[in-house]
């Protein structure tokens, strides 16, 4: 794709803009959105991506909107993901839950600023040198694999030598109050809120979420506007998506093993697309591999819809039982 400058202007214009309503307007009153309220923003965001992957279709054709919605997906269901590690953050913190709504638009814009200086390096670096595919791809199999053999979802969450620092150095207060990241005590005082320290557990968890995220988006497509705005659409709503999966979130019992067949899948396709187009002289010098296969965009899009689809229906097949046993199990009065 060649994208030009003013495409990546109004693109951005407009991502900015939608952002701002929802920072600015949906989340200027603190409160806890209710179901119908986040099923229906929920629903407006997956509209907004699938008509942009329609309309991207319609301009660059079929290949750039499979990538397209194949990216968005897997980032998509990677952010859901994470949302186990921000209820911990929540919980651990004890973050009021009128208040969570503006903590997780904060841990939002972060993951964004940071995932948007990651996807600039990325491209770089991969404009630059080639073999960084055979990186990316060893990377993804190694986080697959330390998705299957599992962790304790308390693990995934430590207190890191940043949030331990603050937690000892800054003068805080021991209440959130109204949800600013400063206030002033009875004497007079200022104090920090636990906000700010929340803040900081979301950027550097965020910051952790972006070394798995963007080396799986570039092992779906490598055009930099792709991967921005699959990322981009990705995170939007994910505020009230986390309101309203609620306690559905504990029942994706199997969501890690789900992600993991994915991003397996991608490290290998990236090894394998590596492999076939390989340009590095002392490798084959540099001819490349053309045993090895490409795998195309509607195979990947297949493989990564079907394996969350499964892994979805597997976990509530699962609770759904684990219940009627513990049910069955209790003695009745």
């Amino acid at each position: 794709m060649n994208v030009p400058a003013w495409v990546w202007a109004a693109t951005l214009v407009a991502l900015i803009a939608v952002l701002a309503v929802d920072l600015f307007i949906i989340g200027r009153r603190p409160h806890e959105p209710s179901m119908k309220e986040a099923g229906a923003w929920v629903a407006v965001y997956v509209g907004l991506a699938v008509l942009f992957g329609v309309g991207l279709g319609a301009v660059a054709g079929g290949q750039a909107a499979g990538e397209f919605y194949t990216g968005w997906l897997t980032e998509y269901s990677l952010s859901v993901d994470n949302l186990f590690v921000f209820v911990i953050i929540m919980a651990r913190f004890a973050v009021p839950r009128h208040l969570q709504q503006k903590v997780l638009m904060i841990g939002i814009v972060l993951a964004l600023v940071m995932r948007g200086a990651f996807i600039a390096a990325g491209a770089a670096l991969i404009s630059q040198f080639s073999w960084v595919f055979y990186i990316f791809g060893a990377f993804l199999v190694y986080t697959a694999f330390t998705l299957v053999k599992g962790e304790d979802e308390e693990d995934e969450f430590k207190e890191n030598i940043l949030i331990r620092w603050s937690k000892r150095a800054l003068p805080l207060s021991s209440s959130f109050g109204d949800g600013r990241f400063t206030t002033v005590s009875d004497t007079g005082k200022r104090l920090f809120t636990p906000m700010l320290i929340v803040t900081i557990a979301l950027g550097t968890t965020d910051l952790i979420f972006a070394l798995d995220s963007i080396p799986a988006i570039f092992g779906i497509t490598k055009e930099p506007y792709l991967v921005f705005t699959a990322n981009v659409f990705a995170l939007m709503g994910l505020r009230q998506l986390f309101f309203l999966l609620g306690g559905l979130l504990e029942r994706l019992v199997y969501l890690n093993i789900g992600l993991a067949v994915v991003l397996a899948f991608i490290g290998v396709k990236l090894v394998l697309e590596a492999l076939h187009t390989n340009n590095i002289s002392f490798i084959n010098g540099g001819e490349g591999f053309h045993w090895a296969p490409e795998v195309p965009i509607w195979l990947s899009l297949l493989v990564i819809l079907g394996t969350l689809a499964v892994a979805t229906v597997a976990s509530l097949i699962k609770t759904s039982r684990d219940r009627k046993k513990d049910l069955l199990s209790t003695p009745h009065n």
